[in-house]
């Protein structure tokens, strides 16, 4: 029988609770929902709310079958807000917010990465945070994605704008900055100018351009998810890894003093001593205050 809990007031149906989701740690189901609820939610949810999900789902694991979804997926609960997100092959679109505990354990049991866009549902295509991820191509690793993420802080902050770390729960890292509201084509122009400047600037470590044949021991500078119809990692998500990473937020101490890849590897049984001793290090981003403008506007 599938267990029923309550969760501020809502019914949930929690289903395979002692599934081994990640054969190399052993972790269930049953752990993946625990840290979300008992260590993640009420760092993640400010990070979350109001801003349309898509999901990365892996219900039977990283190793098992996984697959993109941006629609609510059938048996949604209808206490499970939803907002418009329309898309050119599909003007009526929704997509899922997590407004709270309940909305968050009930993605959570489907077996979910969380991705959003950067900007939020009343606002669509109008950002209100700019993101690089700096993607490393083999023999490159988050060492040298360190290097090109100090070099953008500075570069950023000639600017005016702060920026902000975590690593991207795989190999790389992602930079966050708090922006007043900017149209999503105006950040990604301003973002790719950047990007381009590092690979001018560090041209034995970082590339602006896609393409895999300029990556080979290179930090790919993807200015790109700054676009409207574009989602990254949230911060807090487990990864479908092979084992159950975070998208953790990193100090700058943890970024300059990074010496091997494996330094800005987290998982979830780190969290909770890291949210005790930092707090939400990602924490600006949701303080109106901390936005600053483009340069020019």
């Amino acid at each position: 029988m599938t267990p029923i809990t309550e969760v501020e007031g809502r019914r949930l149906a929690l289903s395979n609770l002692d599934k081994v989701l990640y054969p190399a740690t052993g972790t269930t189901k049953g752990e993946v929902l625990h840290y979300y609820a008992a260590t993640a939610a009420d760092a993640m949810l400010p990070h979350l709310r109001d801003r349309p999900l898509s999901f990365l789902r892996y219900p039977d694991g990283p190793e098992g079958l996984r697959f993109f979804t941006k629609n609510p997926p059938p048996g949604t609960p209808d206490w499970v807000r939803t907002a418009p997100v329309p898309r050119s092959d599909d003007p009526g679109a929704r997509q899922v917010l997590a407004q709270d505990l309940p909305s968050l354990m009930w993605a959570a049991n489907l077996v979910v990465e969380f991705h959003t866009h950067q900007w939020r549902q009343d606002s669509p295509a109008v950002a209100d945070r700019m993101v690089f991820d700096l993607d490393p191509g083999p023999p490159a690793s988050a060492v040298e994605c360190c290097v090109v993420a100090l070099w953008l802080r500075e570069r950023l902050a000639a600017d005016g704008l702060s920026a902000y770390g975590k690593t991207s729960g795989s190999k790389g890292l992602h930079l966050l900055v708090p922006l007043v509201p900017t149209p999503s084509d105006e950040v990604t122009a301003y973002a790719k100018e950047l990007a381009v400047q590092a690979q001018g600037a560090l041209p034995e470590l970082a590339v602006h351009r896609m393409t895999r044949a300029l990556r080979p021991g290179k930090v790919f500078v993807d200015f790109s998810q700054n676009a409207a119809a574009k989602t990254t990692a949230a911060p807090y998500t487990l990864r479908a890894k092979g084992s159950p990473t975070v998208s953790a937020p990193v100090t700058w101490d943890e970024i300059e003093a990074c010496g091997a890849p494996e330094e800005l590897v987290f998982v979830a049984g780190d969290m909770a001593a890291r949210l005790e001793k930092h707090g939400d290090l990602l924490g600006p981003l949701t303080d109106p205050g901390q936005a600053r403008p483009l340069p020019g506007r």
